[in-house]
């Protein structure tokens, strides 16, 4: 706390004054562009590594990055995961709804361990909300991820805005990242499936007026990757692809 109160007293001094400017320009009617789902993972600061200021998006945070599947929103009981998907693309009209993974996610690195049945036994998930939460909304995750019995070199199949639009990806094709990496970037293209369960969302993705994209970040070297459809894998974002990413974005997207 004592740093947290210190960081408050230099943001007094430094950063209050324009943030308040900021904020009276936007005033009560802000116009978000974005939903931004993330890991709540204390290196992840998704305003300062897309460079977004204040009223530019919405920002969700949990365990994993997780939007749990429609399936699981029955009569009252749901999460802030699709409360923020209502909020921002129904409410607010948002056209972008992306999902940003991340290396070394202690929530993956926990859906890895928990393939034993012993780490995810009912025992345990009734001790541990963290267990719960990762094996309810990551079974579906670690079971595609399974399948393919560590042999990345096998496309996998993904169900995009409808059932009838699919995807094909291919896992980190030069090997790069450790196993649980490659559970963290197949977890963030399944969020693309879950959030497209939804009804509330179904005929703004038939109409291509509502679009989902996954970012993967690597927190050791700052890259950020894009999954690209066309190239069928996560390809990073720097001054050589920029502009090619940005034409798929216009072309798919537009």
């Amino acid at each position: 706390m004592e740093r947290i109160l210190r960081g408050i007293m230099r943001y007094r001094v430094l950063d209050r004054a324009s943030m308040v400017n900021q904020f009276q320009e936007v005033r009560d009617n802000p116009v978000p562009k974005a939903i931004f789902y993330t890991c709540m993972d204390s290196r992840m600061i998704p305003t300062r590594f897309t460079e977004t200021s204040v009223g530019d998006m919405f920002v969700v945070r949990n365990a994993g990055n997780l939007i749990p599947h429609s399936e699981y929103f029955v009569d009252e009981m749901t999460s802030c995961e699709p409360a923020g998907l209502e909020l921002s693309c129904i409410v607010n009209d948002i056209r972008h709804v992306i999902v940003c993974g991340h290396s070394d996610c202690k929530a993956m690195n926990l859906l890895y361990r928990l393939k034993s049945k012993e780490e995810s036994n009912l025992e345990q998930r009734r001790i541990s909300p963290l267990k719960s939460w990762i094996c309810a909304h990551g079974k579906t995750s670690l079971n595609k991820f399974l399948q393919m019995n560590g042999d990345f070199d096998k496309p996998m199949l993904f169900t995009a805005e409808t059932p009838q639009r699919k995807f094909v990806a291919y896992i980190d094709p030069e090997n790069k990242f450790c196993i649980e990496d490659k559970l963290s970037q197949v977890n963030t293209l399944q969020q693309l499936q879950n959030i497209a369960s939804y009804g509330m969302l179904k005929k703004r993705l038939e109409k291509h007026d509502l679009h989902i994209h996954a970012l993967w970040f690597d927190i050791y070297t700052g890259d950020i990757f894009y999954f690209s459809r066309r190239a069928k894998r996560f390809i990073i974002i720097d001054e050589s692809t920029y502009e090619s990413i940005l034409a798929e974005i216009r072309r798919y997207y537009s």
